[in-house]
């Protein structure tokens, strides 16, 4: 990508589609709690010239705005509308999992969800969408769901909405906080985040969710480790989650993918899951 600033007839069609940058650092400082000279003295620039640059009077410089961003903690898909705000084209590509430049990472991805086999493993998007599932995934869903389809592709609303996964969670209440309070914090880590602040709403409509789970600092009994207890016609399933992340990503899609992997909390979770592969999934009773 060119460091150049971009062209005025793109930089005038960045205006209609992207706030000024002003508006977004103040946004961002407010969310990370930092003051504007705070912010101008670890970006190494003047508390003048950031509030120049805050109030649209001065123009900053693509090595400032990149300060900027680097001592705000910003994603890379924030950074980039940080630099288009700024005038500037964006640095860090979107590609998508079926592009060439990320065929590795999708033989990474492909590998760590057939070492999971038995057990269940996703593939996020920042959103929650559910983007890859292993055969393991699929075989509970199954099982747990007697054959019936789920009715979203998002997790959150399948752990919420009645009608779909969440008629088989038996430990709903604790399950559900603790996936909306991951969305607060990830909604407070990036406060720019419209689509996750709508899906936070449409969560909050479904029947019998507390109030309260509007807010982030709920108070919840802690444990060491949280449960994902489903029902199932052989009795209860058991599991608890790891997350696992690209380190340092340099693309945006890549920054964005979490693979979410759940494992048997007892003996007897992980051999009805064994089964399960045995019998191809077959929604039939399993002997014990």
């Amino acid at each position: 990508m060119t460091s150049e600033v971009i062209n005025a007839d793109v930089n005038m069609a960045t205006r209609t589609t992207h706030p000024p940058i002003g508006i977004l650092l103040r946004e961002w400082r407010i969310a990370r709690r930092i003051s504007q000279m705070e912010l101008a003295l670890q970006s190494d620039i003047s508390s003048r010239h950031l509030s120049c640059i805050e109030t649209g009077k001065a123009q900053a410089s693509r090595e400032t705005v990149e300060r900027l961003a680097d001592v705000l903690a910003m994603p890379l898909r924030e950074r980039n509308a940080l630099l288009i705000a700024a005038g500037y084209a964006p640095v860090y590509a979107e590609s998508t999992l079926g592009t060439p430049a990320l065929d590795r990472m999708r033989q990474v991805i492909d590998l760590v969800l057939g070492h999971q086999e038995p057990y269940p493993a996703f593939v996020l998007d920042r959103h929650w969408e559910t983007l890859l599932v292993n055969d393991g995934a699929r075989r509970v869903d199954q099982f747990v769901m007697g054959g019936r389809a789920l009715k979203h592709t998002n997790m959150l609303h399948q752990v919420f909405d009645p009608d779909d996964f969440r008629r088989v969670i038996v430990n709903w209440q604790d399950m559900a906080w603790r996936f909306l309070r991951r969305l607060h914090e990830e909604i407070a880590d990036v406060p720019t985040d419209e689509k996750a602040q709508s899906l936070l709403e449409e969560l909050l409509r479904y029947p019998d969710v507390p109030k309260n789970w509007r807010f982030r600092d709920v108070e919840i009994e802690p444990s060491p480790v949280h449960l994902t207890v489903l029902r199932s016609p052989e009795g209860e399933l058991r599991f608890f989650d790891t997350i696992t992340t690209f380190a340092g990503p340099r693309d945006v899609t890549l920054s964005e993918l979490r693979i979410q992997c759940a494992f048997p909390a007892d003996d007897r979770t992980a051999a009805i899951c064994k089964a399960l592969a045995a019998e191809g999934g077959s929604l039939l009773s399993i002997q014990k």
